[in-house]
C-alpha cells in the first residue's frame, strides 16, 4: 500500500483552485469582451428632424458644421472636439482649455465659409453635428454633407428654450449623460426663471432696444430672428423694423432710421474672436456726434455685449447665450431680475467653459456693460 502524501494532496488542491479561478477569469473576460463589442456596434438614432442616422456605438471624434455646434461640443465634451470652425484670437484663448487652444481651424458649412474637407477626412471624425435652427435648408445641408463626406451627420435643434433638450440628446449620443444632465438642468432653470419673470414686466415699462452690428453700428436684426432671440426672451422691445434675413442676418439700416427709432437702450456687438476689433462698434457710437441726440446715447445707456470667449448675445447663437440671458435681463430690468451677476458669470464659466474666473477677470469682462 502507498502512503498518502500530504504535500502531494496540497499541491493538487492548489492546482484545482488555480484552474477554477482561471476558468472563471476566462469567462469574465469573454463576457467583458462581448459587452465591449456590443457597445461598439453601430446603432441607428433619430435626430431632431426625424432622420434615421447610423452612428458608431462609441463616438470619440466630433466635428461641427458651424460654430453653434462647436461651442456646444466644447462645453459638453471638449476632449472629443477635433477642430474649430474659426481661428480664435490670442486674447480670447486664455479662457479656452490648453489642450483645445491650438486645434486647427477647418472652417465649415456656414455663411461664406468653406470646410477644408481634405484635412477633415484625414482626421476621420466619427460623426459630424449640425446644431442650429431647424428648417428645410439645415436638413438638405445635412444630407448633402453626409453623402459628400461619407460620415454620419446628426441634426440637433438649438433654439434658446430647447438647449436643455439639445444637451440631453447629445449626452446620450456621446455617452456623457451625467455631464449633459448638469448643463441641461442649468439651461432649463435659467430659461424657466427668466421666462417667468418676463411676464411681470408691465408693457409700459418695457424698454425699446437697438442691437447695433457692423463696424459702424448700422446693421441689425429684427424681432423673432435667431440673432435677437435673447432680447425678445428677456422682455425687451426690438425697435428694428427691417426684413428678416437668413444665414448670418444683419440687415443694413440708415442713420436716419436709427434716429427715428430713438431707442432707450443700445447694445453693441463686435465679432470678437471671429475676427472683429474689440469694442469697435461701441467706440464708434459713443464718439460719433451723429449718434449723440439718440435717447440711449444722451442717457448713457449704451452697452457693449461681453464676448469672451464667445459673444454672450449672438454670433454664434449657441449656448453662450445662456449667460447672455442673465446679463441682458439684469441690465434692462434690475428690479425684476435680481441676479448677482458677478456670481452668475463665475458659476457659468466654471460649469460651461471649464474656467475659474478671478474677480479682476469678471470686472474686465463687464467693463463696458
Amino acid at each position: 500500500m502507498f502512503k498518502k502524501n500530504p504535500t502531494l494532496k496540497l499541491v493538487s488542491l492548489f492546482l484545482i483552485l488555480a484552474l477554477t479561478v482561471t476558468a472563471f477569469a476566462g469567462c469574465g473576460k469573454q463576457q467583458l469582451n462581448s459587452e465591449q463589442a456590443k457597445a461598439a456596434e453601430p446603432r441607428v438614432i433619430v435626430d431632431h428632424v426625424g432622420r434615421n442616422v447610423t452612428v458608431p456605438g462609441e463616438i470619440n471624434k466630433v466635428f461641427s458644421v458651424s460654430p453653434v455646434g462647436m461651442i456646444l461640443m466644447y462645453t459638453l465634451a471638449p476632449e472629443k472636439l477635433v477642430a474649430w470652425n474659426f481661428t480664435i484670437a490670442p486674447e480670447y484663448k486664455k479662457f479656452i482649455l490648453p489642450q483645445c487652444r491650438d486645434l486647427p481651424d477647418l472652417g465649415g458649412w456656414y455663411a461664406n465659409k468653406t470646410c477644408n474637407t481634405e484635412e477633415l477626412l484625414k482626421m476621420n471624425p466619427d460623426i459630424i453635428i449640425s446644431i442650429g435652427a431647424i428648417d428645410q435648408t439645415s436638413i438638405s445641408l445635412a444630407d448633402r454633407i453626409q453623402e459628400q463626406m461619407g460620415i454620419p451627420v446628426v441634426v440637433v435643434n438649438s433654439e434658446l428654450n430647447k438647449l436643455d433638450q439639445a444637451y440631453e440628446f447629445m449626452g446620450d449620443l456621446l455617452g456623457v449623460k451625467d455631464r449633459a444632465g448638469e448643463l441641461a438642468a442649468y439651461c432649463r432653470e435659467t430659461v424657466d426663471d427668466v421666462a417667468g419673470k418676463a411676464k411681470l414686466i408691465p408693457e409700459e415699462k418695457r424698454l425699446r432696444v437697438y442691437y447695433a452690428e457692423g463696424n459702424q453700428g448700422l446693421e441689425t436684426d429684427p424681432m423673432a430672428s435667431q440673432h435677437t432671440e435673447v432680447l425678445d426672451f428677456v422682455g425687451g422691445i426690438n425697435v428694428a423694423d427691417v426684413p428678416m434675413k437668413g444665414g448670418m442676418g444683419m440687415a443694413s439700416v440708415s442713420m436716419e432710421q436709427v434716429l427715428a427709432w430713438n431707442p432707450d437702450v443700445i447694445i453693441t456687438a463686435t465679432m470678437g474672436p471671429m475676427g472683429g476689433k474689440e469694442g469697435m462698434v461701441y467706440n464708434n457710437i459713443t464718439t460719433d456726434p451723429k449718434w449723440s441726440t439718440i435717447k440711449a446715447v444722451s442717457n448713457q445707456r449704451i452697452y457693449d455685449i461681453p464676448d469672451k470667449p464667445f459673444n454672450w448675445f449672438d454670433r454664434p447663437p449657441s449656448v453662450n447665450r445662456i449667460i447672455g440671458v442673465k446679463w441682458l435681463a439684469n441690465l434692462l430690468y434690475p428690479d425684476i431680475y435680481r441676479y448677482d451677476l458677478k456670481a452668475e458669470v463665475k458659476d457659468y464659466f466654471s460649469k460651461f467653459y471649464h474656467y475659474n474666473l478671478s474677480d479682476q477677470e469678471i470686472e474686465d469682462l463687464l467693463v463696458r456693460s
